[in-house]
């Protein structure tokens, strides 16, 4: 019996010795395994008679279920100080305060663009959207600006690889000039019921902003941009009211007289004559520098027949101005890039 109880203190000890379940299983081996100490002595009841084999048989067993017990208990230490362990690991501090998502805000373009909505919605214009794809005739053609024309090199650039019903190749638009075509078309049948009627036109007023593409990148070029293009057409549009709208539109953008703006003769196929439009602040780190901020003309005659109207009723001016240019010089942005990056770092300035 003196065997027994040595034993089962030595298996008490090698258990409470041991750090991991690893080492534990292990110690459990040495006195319970198919060689373990126990198992030998089990092995040894064959030599003893049947008297002795009853009381040493139940001597041992009872040593077994004592030594069983002593190991589910270390086991569950362990498991209890794994845990332990875990826990304090993935504690919380319930005294810090918790932590927010941090609240979104507008894109400096897409402030942008809304200000220069609201801007030219208080000049009675109307905001136009439209597809991001488009038709070669809707993009060149119906602008002026046919088949093999060298005023496309700079804008002919990212196309589809598919048509349209009519046969017609698909492009990523240029501009958003396609939008003063199907605005005004959509909106003919206006103007011939009043010219049947003897009523005065309806004029054509509307802005259309969005997403454009052309194969050019640098510190103030994106192969993707932003242009709002503007269209107004009536009976005695002219350049004159032309500069009162950009004027207004410099003025109430960038809260300022201080500025000029200059008209300079240009090229566009859908304008005719054109100009480049300048503007130059008097004061401030732009000062007495001309900055180049939209290309606009009369409309041409071809195109105002492509809208669907009658070039000898309705004549007027188009303008398309380039949103991240105005962001840039309204938050003081030297690379436009740095707008399509994505850093949260820069972007979060403007939250």
């Amino acid at each position: 019996m003196n065997d027994l109880a040595e034993l089962i203190a030595a298996a008490e000890t090698d258990f409470a010795a041991a750090p991991t379940p690893a080492e534990l299983e292990n110690a459990k081996a040495r006195f319970l395994g198919k060689s373990g100490r126990l198992t030998e002595m089990l092995k040894a009841l064959g030599a003893l008679s049947i008297e002795e084999k009853k009381t040493r048989g139940a001597e041992i067993n009872q040593a077994k279920q004592r030594i069983e017990a002593l190991l589910t208990a270390r086991r569950d230490a362990l498991a209890e100080a794994e845990m332990n362990r875990q826990l304090q690991a993935e504690a919380l501090d319930v005294t810090l305060p918790g932590r927010q998502r941090g609240g979104g805000s507008l894109h400096p373009v897409s402030r942008t663009i809304e200000r220069i909505e609201a801007i030219f919605a208080s000049m009675g214009f109307d905001v136009a959207e439209g597809p991001e794809i488009e038709t070669d005739w809707m993009s060149f053609t119906a602008l002026n600006n046919p088949e093999n024309h060298p005023a496309r090199s700079m804008q002919d650039t990212f196309y589809v690889d598919m048509k349209d019903e009519q046969g017609r190749w698909l492009n990523l638009r240029p501009h958003t000039s396609p939008m003063q075509v199907r605005y005004a078309r959509a909106h003919a049948a206006r103007h011939a019921q009043a010219l049947a009627a003897g009523q005065p036109m309806p004029e054509v007023r509307v802005i259309a902003p969005g997403r454009v593409f052309r194969v050019d990148s640098d510190a103030t070029h994106s192969p993707m941009f932003h242009q709002i293009e503007g269209l107004w057409l009536g009976e005695n549009v002219s350049f004159k009211d032309l500069k009162v709208v950009f004027a207004s539109l410099v003025r109430e953008f960038f809260e300022t007289d201080d500025f000029d703006v200059r008209f300079r003769p240009s090229f566009f196929p859908f304008t005719e004559p054109s100009a480049e439009i300048d503007i130059s602040f008097r004061s401030g780190p732009l000062a007495g520098r001309w900055l180049e901020v939209a290309g606009s003309g009369q409309v041409h005659p071809n195109v105002v027949r492509n809208f669907g109207l009658d070039p000898e009723q309705q004549i007027g001016f188009a303008f398309g101005i380039g949103a991240d240019r105005f962001a840039m010089l309204r938050y003081g942005i030297d690379d436009l890039r740095l707008m399509f990056d994505g850093d949260l770092r820069f972007l979060s300035q403007f939250a």
